[in-house]
């Protein structure tokens, strides 16, 4: 039996995944097998040593003491594209109701309470205030086409707009799913400067940090609206202060408010609704829990933010998993220790990243259980290797 700890409300169809004749959600539990959470801050809390995998319901890891459970060989999983739809719709809800003034139009009307009869004529008088733009025709710039930005730019497509895209670490999955009608930009500063609308979908990286800063600016179109779903510090507040005093930046839709954001004119602060949908907690804890269950199952690791990614088809024989140095001779240590017990390797993958590394050893022949134990020991007795699992 496995034990599973879930440290904030997870979606009962996510909880579901797991079998209850192989699996106990214990929240009480101080050993668990693995821990499923969404914001919960992990990094005050004594991770146990039974502790084999945590999983984040969401895109965002800064809750979880992501070096620390590496240094353990804690596989830490996140939901990459579980919530992509729902980011989606908000991107252009936004992207079409701030072109239209839609949000000032609406506050500005809730002023007019209280005025009787004559409310329809002072909106009448009033409306030329918020005379908008429409999208249709208007060119979209899109940086990230990850799981997000691919549909955003898809979308964006649909509604008759020209779209253009840079991502220069583009996957071939989200390759295969972006329309042919995206254009391509070689560079940043080819998309600033002909983009009407620009959305960002990056993660927060010392690259990426302050990406919208006062250079970017200046290479882009006056009245140009930005929209920012994915960190905050994307951008130099005090650039985009100064961009938009300048008219450069038309609006600023973020869904990062703070203090500094709210005193800026022009800006649209949403607060942090991008994934705030039942359809997408629901989708996150779905597959948080099937890359838990996969890989206590399996050992088959997708999505890790700290492992390296690793599958081989389960066939149901005894499997070895090691999680280990990256260094030379590791792979030849361990298969010289199956060896010393006669057994024969049927299939093998070994994946790296960065210092560390991942292997997983499918036994041709039967191992009786008995021999676990000292396999086991042998195997950690390896300078290097930090967890080793039977399956």
């Amino acid at each position: 039996m496995y034990t599973i700890k879930t440290l904030n409300n997870i979606a009962q169809c996510g909880l579901n995944v797991f079998d209850q004749d192989r699996y106990t959600i214990d929240n009480d539990s101080d050993h668990p097998d693995a821990i499923v959470l969404r914001s919960f801050n992990l990094h005050n809390v004594e991770i146990s040593e039974n502790t084999k995998a945590i999983a984040r319901a969401g895109a965002g890891v800064n809750n979880i003491p992501v070096s620390a459970c590496t240094e353990r060989g804690i596989v830490v999983f996140n939901t990459p594209g579980a919530n992509a739809n729902a980011v989606k719709e908000l991107v252009l809800t936004t992207l079409m109701a701030s072109s239209r003034n839609l949000f000032a139009g609406v506050q500005w009307t809730r002023t007019l309470e209280g005025q009787g009869d004559q409310v329809p004529k002072l909106v009448e008088a009033g409306k030329k205030k918020f005379v908008g733009k429409e999208i249709k025709g208007k060119t979209l710039g899109v940086i990230g086409l990850g799981a997000i930005g691919a549909l955003v730019a898809n979308d964006a497509l649909n509604l008759d707009m020209d779209v253009i895209g840079f991502d220069p670490f583009i996957s071939v999955d989200t390759a295969w799913k972006l329309s042919r009608n995206v254009k391509r930009a070689l560079t940043l500063e080819e998309l600033f400067a002909n983009s009407d609308y620009i959305t960002v979908h990056v993660p927060l990286t010392d690259g990426t940090k302050g990406m919208f800063n006062e250079d970017a600016f200046a290479l882009m179109k006056q009245g140009v609206h930005i929209l920012n779903f994915s960190r905050g510090e994307l951008v130099n507040e005090q650039d985009m202060a100064a961009a938009i005093e300048k008219g450069i930046v038309a609006k600023y839709i973020t869904d990062f408010p703070n203090d500094h954001v709210l005193k800026m004119k022009n800006v649209v602060p949403i607060p942090h609704l991008g994934a705030s949908t039942k359809e997408s907690e629901e989708n996150c804890a779905i597959m948080a829990s099937r890359q838990v269950k996969e890989f206590l199952e399996t050992g088959n690791i997708k999505n890790s933010v700290n492992l390296p990614n690793a599958s081989l088809p389960y066939t149901g024989r005894r499997r070895v998993t090691a999680y280990h140095k990256n260094v030379p001779n590791m792979v030849g240590q361990i298969t010289a220790a199956l060896s010393d017990y006669h057994l024969n390797i049927a299939d093998m993958v070994n994946r790296s990243r960065g210092d560390y590394a991942y292997t997983m050893i499918d036994i041709e022949n039967q191992v009786n259980g008995d021999v676990i134990p000292g396999l086991l020991e042998k195997i950690n007795q390896i300078e290097g290797v930090v967890t080793v699992r039977v399956i």
